[in-house]
């Protein structure tokens, strides 16, 4: 079943726009980790966290979820399928990856967080600190990855994809 033209348009601007967007607030959180890190002043080494700890609830979750929705939604509405060619298989399992380390890293977002309320001295969770830059950078890689996979569209059919695609073939007139 596809959607008519105008909803998958509308699916189409809302998938973009949230990918975009969770790649966009990752780097904010990557840039505040990075100051957080290096700053030798007690509060601009404090400060981050809490502004980290925020843009992680309440944009990055939901821009990540939304955009894992919108690509469902997207890839079962149209011809491309969820299951038909590797690229889409591999931005949904990309999705799910960053969907689950983001939410695993939530707690540790927020102990960082109130900690660095109560205050912290330079070395204090330093592993933690740089668990927070490195899982950022990480997801900042994903997400290109996402992105180029958005557009180039590498050939290549699933099995899956193959089989429906000879049935369709022997169905024409």
């Amino acid at each position: 079943m596809t959607m008519p033209g105008a909803l998958r348009k509308f699916t189409l601007v809302l998938h973009v726009i949230s990918s975009v967007s969770s790649l966009g607030a990752v780097a904010c959180f990557l840039a505040l980790g990075v100051v957080g890190l290096v700053s030798t002043g007690a509060e601009t080494a404090q400060s981050p966290y809490a502004a980290m700890d925020a843009i992680a609830r309440l944009v990055i979750v939901p821009l990540v979820f939304a955009s894992l929705l919108t690509g469902l939604v997207q890839a079962l509405g149209t011809t491309w399928g969820l299951f038909r060619h590797y690229w889409v298989l591999a931005k949904l399992l990309l999705t799910l990856l960053t969907a689950v380390v983001l939410l695993l890293q939530l707690d540790l977002i927020s102990y960082v967080a109130g900690a660095a309320a109560k205050g912290l001295a330079e070395g204090d969770l330093l592993g933690m600190r740089r668990s927070l830059v490195v899982h950022a950078a990480g997801g900042i890689v994903v997400l290109l990855m996402t992105t180029v996979l958005s557009i180039y569209k590498p050939r290549g059919l699933t099995r899956y994809g193959w089989r429906k695609q000879q049935s369709q073939l022997r169905e024409r007139p």
